[in-house]
């Protein structure tokens, strides 16, 4: 696929036919384990952040995923299947739109309160960003968890911006990363 750099010890890899089939750097790092795949939840409907008055326990109050959305988190669960790396844990944000999107990749979710969204509420985001690194270095050697959340908590984590579907691959030594979109 095509490489472009992202930043200090980042690649970006676009998945294309000959890429999705083959054993790429990010299987092997999930292979080797010590890391965590920080998924942006899947392609939603039309929109930014909620809206006024949404309700964690009301998924129709909340900003969903789209159908393609539907479709992407299921190619997403496809890829981690077709590559035999089945995840330690998956964790989710309390969002809809995440834990969605985690059944229908990956048939499981715990939420995770850390991952949760601060896009209205930004004076959270330090604390959880604190819980996230102690989580990510529990991670063990041939181990992977999967981290489904937003935006704002990849961008604290990281320092890098994903679109819907995209993932960025964490070494809890905070050295390779990758950030693979699934399409």
């Amino acid at each position: 696929g095509a490489i472009t750099a992202l930043g200090a010890g980042s690649l970006f890899f676009q998945a294309n036919s000959a890429w999705a089939q083959g054993e790429t750097d990010e299987a092997r790092l999930l292979r080797t384990g010590a890391c965590v795949v920080m998924l942006r939840h899947a392609q939603t409907d039309p929109g930014v952040g909620d809206p006024p008055e949404f309700d964690l326990a009301q998924c129709r109050t909340q900003r969903n995923l789209s159908e393609q959305g539907r479709a992407q988190a299921r190619r997403i669960g496809e890829w981690f299947n077709a590559r035999q790396l089945k995840p330690r844990a998956v964790q989710s944000s309390a969002w809809c739109r995440c834990k969605e999107t985690a059944d229908l990749a990956f048939r499981q979710h715990t939420v995770l309160p850390a991952l949760s969204s601060t896009f209205a509420s930004s004076n959270a985001q330090p604390g959880q960003t604190q819980v996230l690194r102690a989580l990510l270095g529990a991670v063990p050697k041939g181990q992977f968890d999967v981290w489904v959340t937003h935006q704002v908590s990849i961008t604290a984590l990281t320092g890098e911006t994903v679109s819907m579907g995209e993932a960025i691959f964490v070494g809890s030594s905070g050295g390779a990363m990758f950030s693979t979109r699934f399409g």
